[in-house]
């Protein structure tokens, strides 16, 4: 019982963050033949029962393979990209069709004691793409391959805005009627710059990028990302990260690649802060910047546990509040507070109290209380013109020491301050000059 607790408190702040965002969620039609892919699509009826909002685009190309293999036809493809003639135009149209409704009776199934007993989904489709022929290129004409023109906003939001699941399909229709073979990353990555969506998240048979020890990258910016398209290292995530890569450029601010094989990864990348793949970063560093009232409750988060041990003084979200503006935060690329400190000036304008320096446990030894320290020191001389800086703790004095600060006595503090000072808790004071 204490870990399924746990696991919902962890779980929690994550389900909020999500909920009432637009997703849009990529797979391959390799997926499809997976045996984990029952459960993937169990997992996307969650979040659509959770608030989020999703849309789902999917490939088919083992599916048009065999197609094209029991009608002896193949596709040649010129720069990556297939030349589809009239034959094989069908066999797209069946291999599709055959996907999209598979896609849709899992999302239909309602049996007793299966997770998907209940949900009532409705799955959406349509001619939501108008697409454009890729056209002649370098001589070669490409005849029924295409590529997105434009996404239908307006008619996908309304679908979404009903609480149903989108599904768009590798397939695009012109304005004269013809259907085009598309790419589904391409569908993917237009769908979500268009929608202005919260995340991007291609499935893929690799559970994210790896280094060069093949060990799996947690997260890249789009320099780095940049880097891996131009090398090309990385053939079997090439669409996938491209795809990442053109929509952080364009404003979705977190793109994910994550597998498919994996039961659970999904929901692992989703609802925990480690996640299960990699994440493309529209912007990566973890910036200090003033709190607002949203960042409340992250914040009591960081400090409740040291209060209830008594390692801090115990502040109300209503002092919280009251105090905000003298917090400052370091955020996790996926949005929770992993950092926090406060900077109190005394009325007499020549010093401040450095107060609530806190780091969450799983963010130690990386430096973020130094560089708030930091943060705020520069704040206090350059911007508010104080001479120095004063802390009271009662178990970081080796820290501030190391920092620079020095031990003093009850007489040099503010007398405002001195005047507060609680001798239960016996605080040591230390003193930092800034001039």
């Amino acid at each position: 019982m204490t870990d399924y607790v746990k696991f919902f408190r962890e779980t929690s702040p994550y389900i909020n963050r999500h909920r009432g965002k637009t997703f849009v969620i990529a797979l391959p039609g390799e997926a499809i033949c997976q045996a984990n892919f029952t459960h993937i699509i169990h997992d996307i009826a969650l979040l659509n029962s959770l608030g989020m909002r999703i849309v789902l685009v999917h490939g088919a190309r083992p599916q048009l393979e065999q197609r094209l293999a029991q009608h002896q036809l193949s596709l040649n493809y010129a720069d990556h990209t297939p030349v589809t003639d009239s034959q094989a135009m069908e066999c797209v149209k069946d291999a599709v069709g055959s996907v999209r409704i598979s896609i849709e009776a899992l999302l239909s199934m309602g049996l007793s004691n299966s997770p998907m007993h209940g949900a009532r989904i409705r799955v959406v489709g349509g001619n939501f793409i108008t697409a454009k022929p890729f056209g002649i290129r370098a001589g070669i004409d490409f005849q029924y391959s295409g590529e997105v023109r434009k996404i239908d906003r307006a008619g996908i939001q309304s679908q979404l805005d009903d609480d149903a699941i989108v599904l768009l399909s590798s397939i695009g229709y012109s304005p004269t009627g013809e259907a085009f073979n598309l790419s589904y990353e391409d569908v993917a990555t237009q769908a979500a710059i268009t929608l202005g969506a919260e995340k991007l998240i291609f499935l893929g048979a690799e559970p994210g990028l790896s280094d060069n020890s093949d060990r799996l990258i947690k997260s890249i910016n789009l320099s780095q990302a940049q880097q891996l398209l131009e090398k090309r290292e990385e053939p079997a995530l090439f669409g996938a990260l491209q795809g990442a890569y053109q929509a952080c450029l364009s404003g979705v601010p977190r793109c994910h690649l994550i597998s498919y094989c994996a039961d659970g990864a999904l929901l692992g990348e989703l609802f925990t802060r480690d996640g299960t793949g990699t994440l493309v970063l529209k912007h990566s560093e973890q910036v200090i910047r003033q709190a607002s009232i949203d960042d409340i409750t992250g914040i009591l988060e960081l400090i409740s546990p040291l209060e209830e041990q008594g390692l801090l003084v115990k502040r109300s979200r209503e002092l919280l509040e009251t105090e905000i503006s003298r917090f400052y935060v370091i955020a996790h690329p996926e949005g929770m507070l992993i950092a926090c400190a406060a900077l109190y000036p005394f009325n007499d304008g020549k010093a401040a109290e450095l107060a609530c320096v806190v780091t969450h446990p799983d963010f130690h030894n990386q430096g973020l209380a130094t560089r708030l320290l930091e943060h705020l020191q520069d704040k206090a001389k350059n911007e508010l013109q104080l001479e120095a800086l004063f802390v009271l703790t009662t178990q970081a004095a080796h820290w501030f020491q190391q920092n620079g600060f020095v031990a003093t006595n009850l007489e040099q503090l503010p007398l405002e301050k001195a005047e507060l000072y609680n001798y239960q808790r016996k605080s040591k004071i230390f003193y930092k000059a800034l001039v």
